[in-house]
């Protein structure tokens, strides 16, 4: 979108050419060592945002900067086909394809989901900077390890505090955590092209157009679905409102069946955000699906 102001959650927050500042909130999330990786790319360096980020300014895009392919749809029957054939495989497909990259759906709503926070966070147009992540130079000297693919693991939920009977289990508990860290690390931050399939990153984008095409337009409906201490905390929220932009666009423009997506983002809030978030993210999702089914059925009895 041309000059737009990427923010979340508000009416207000969300008309083009404002600016909107990201207070030091703390968050408390069952699995902050993993969402430490969720980080905003520069055309040099990753620059980490969590869990200790400092405000920020979402900025307008200058004009000449955003790319026409944000601003402009062109999904045909073949690609929401593409994009169903996708889930109804996603439960016999491999972790990796042939190439030795990710290739399940899960991985690509994970990625979208890195991109969009990250583009909240330094005021971007999200598929400006996925293009800006594919096409970043590497780091002289960088290899990336792709036996780390194998360990990583999309579906490590946080959970309750763990008891533990001895200081040894204790020490044990914490190596697996920074084992874990250091994978989640090295896969986030690795370059998109070596981590996921070709078919993934087509799916990512087309998801992020989708997204920012029908962000204005979904700020509004997240505003009348969202409980009232998430409008009264946007900034600490962005993580669970950048999940509804992605489930709601992929619902509303590539026309995956709500059933996937829902369960998708539920488990994308279990994963990175705090316990209550996937409880309400399921609830919101199932009622923009039926509000959008009721206005369907709405227009077909008047063509009728």
């Amino acid at each position: 979108m041309e000059g737009m102001c990427f923010s979340l959650s508000l009416p207000s927050c969300s008309v083009p050419s404002s600016s909107f500042s990201l207070s030091n909130h703390h968050h408390h999330h069952s699995r902050s060592n993993c969402l430490q990786f969720l980080v905003t790319f520069s055309t040099s360096s990753l620059v980490s945002v969590w869990p200790n980020y400092h405000s920020r300014t979402f900025l307008p895009l200058p004009t000449s900067a955003a790319p026409a392919s944000a601003s402009v749809l062109h999904f045909s029957a073949k690609d929401k086909k593409e994009a169903n054939d996708e889930e109804e495989g996603a439960t016999v497909m491999p972790k990796l394809d042939k190439t030795g990259r990710f290739c399940n759906p899960r991985a690509a709503r994970e990625l979208s989901l890195l991109i969009v926070y990250a583009a909240c966070l330094e005021g971007s147009d999200p598929v400006r900077l996925f293009e800006k992540r594919m096409n970043a130079r590497r780091e002289p000297g960088y290899e990336f390890d792709k036996a780390s693919l194998l360990e990583y693991n999309h579906m490590s939920f946080g959970g309750p505090p763990v008891t533990t009977q001895t200081i040894e289990e204790a020490n044990d508990l914490v190596r697996t955590d920074e084992q874990e860290s250091a994978i989640e690390a090295e896969v986030l931050s690795a370059p998109p092209k070596l981590v996921y399939s070709k078919l993934l990153l087509r799916f990512t984008r087309k998801l992020l157009v989708a997204t920012v095409d029908k962000w204005d337009s979904h700020v509004l409906v997240i505003d009348k679905v969202v409980p009232p201490e998430w409008k009264n905390e946007p900034t600490g929220r962005i993580l669970e409102l950048c999940i509804l932009h992605l489930a709601m666009s992929e619902i509303a423009v590539l026309g995956t069946r709500h059933q996937i997506v829902i369960n998708e983002a539920v488990d994308l809030a279990k994963r990175f955000c705090d316990g209550s978030a996937p409880r309400i993210i399921n609830g919101c999702l199932r009622t923009f699906v039926k509000d959008k089914m009721s206005v369907g059925m709405a227009h077909a009895r008047v063509d009728l």
